[in-house]
């Protein structure tokens, strides 16, 4: 090969590498927001209410609330995953089951994933539910009827359970039921971080706009949240927290009347708490991104995965192979 066209095979593999690993690191080091200074008085409430929060009384009330056979067992998780799952969906938390929800160590720490659910409309499938939970041990139910409006419920509830009953638990990660999950590459990202409180890393949604229309699902009235835009948030197919965030959330959610999306909703009290939240293009968001080996090491989720997919991907990517430059 000539000269020129030996520098354009370089130029070519260089800017394939500037194009994988320029984005994170510009991420990483440039587009991260600054620590607040926490001056507002209600803030400050907050995060003091959550740092001396006593769970004890939470587990009386609880009790009546949530019928759980999952546990903790009070050992020490470095990833808590809970999956919002639909009541009906057996035979997919059973994918999960068997691919990437089957991790239980990632780099020599705990990874513990759970299912949050609401009550099913239909008896039978309450039956066949508290089958599974005795069989599986990692359900966490509500007493809510489970259905598009109390999502942000579930959302709440998950939260509680957390605080309360795996306090040890030192990240937890909020996805949905048809997102693929790389625990490894997650888990080494986890580890890498130099900050160890306030922790809220997804995709983040910038000047996110409330939906005005009165005819929609999603309708949001004016008198309900005033604001033109909603504070930054993360997408709710996956996002994680570290445990004091959690702690916050649940201390803010009871000043945060507004009806939202649960995603909007754990923004929302984010921001009351004074936390800002991190930016991660390795969390897809809504996306479905198409499948390579070497790319599914590389990121931390995908969304709208199909069953045979789940099972495909997981096995190609735990195949041990490594991925080169």
């Amino acid at each position: 090969l000539r000269t020129h066209q030996w520098c354009f095979i370089l130029f070519n593999v260089l800017l394939f590498h500037v194009l994988l690993f320029g984005a994170d690191l510009l991420e990483e080091y440039f587009l991260r927001s600054l620590p607040l200074s926490y001056t507002d008085a209600k803030t400050l409430e907050i995060r003091e209410r959550a740092r001396k929060l006593d769970t004890d009384p939470l587990k009386a009330n609880l009790s009546y609330t949530v019928s759980s056979a999952a546990t903790c067992s009070d050992q020490e998780i470095f990833l808590l995953i809970l999956v919002c799952s639909s009541p009906e969906n057996r035979t997919r938390r059973n994918v999960i089951r068997q691919t990437w929800g089957n991790v239980t160590d990632a780099r020599g720490y705990a990874v513990l994933t759970l299912f949050a659910l609401g009550k099913p409309a239909a008896a039978a499938t309450q039956l066949e539910i508290n089958e599974e939970s005795q069989k599986h041990r990692d359900i966490i139910e509500g007493s809510f009827i489970d259905s598009p409006e109390t999502q942000t419920q579930k959302m709440l509830m998950s939260v509680e359970w957390t605080v309360t009953f795996c306090p040890h638990a030192r990240y937890i990660l909020k996805t949905d039921e048809d997102t693929f999950v790389g625990i490894p590459s997650l888990a080494g990202y986890l580890l890498s971080l130099t900050q160890l409180e306030d922790v809220y890393i997804g995709r983040v949604i910038h000047q996110g706009v409330p939906d005005r229309d009165p005819e929609s699902p999603a309708f949001v009235p004016t008198h309900q949240y005033s604001e033109e835009f909603y504070p930054d948030y993360c997408d709710g197919s996956a996002f994680v927290m570290s445990q004091d965030v959690a702690r916050k959330v649940y201390v803010a959610a009871k000043e945060v009347l507004v009806s939202v999306p649960p995603d909007i909703f754990v923004g929302i009290c984010a921001k009351k708490a004074g936390i800002t939240p991190i930016h991660s293009s390795r969390f897809s968001g809504e996306k479905h991104i198409s499948y390579n080996r070497c790319c599914y090491k590389f990121i931390f989720t995908s969304s709208n995965m199909k069953e045979d997919e789940l099972f495909k991907d997981w096995k190609e990517t735990s195949d041990g192979k490594d991925c080169s430059l």
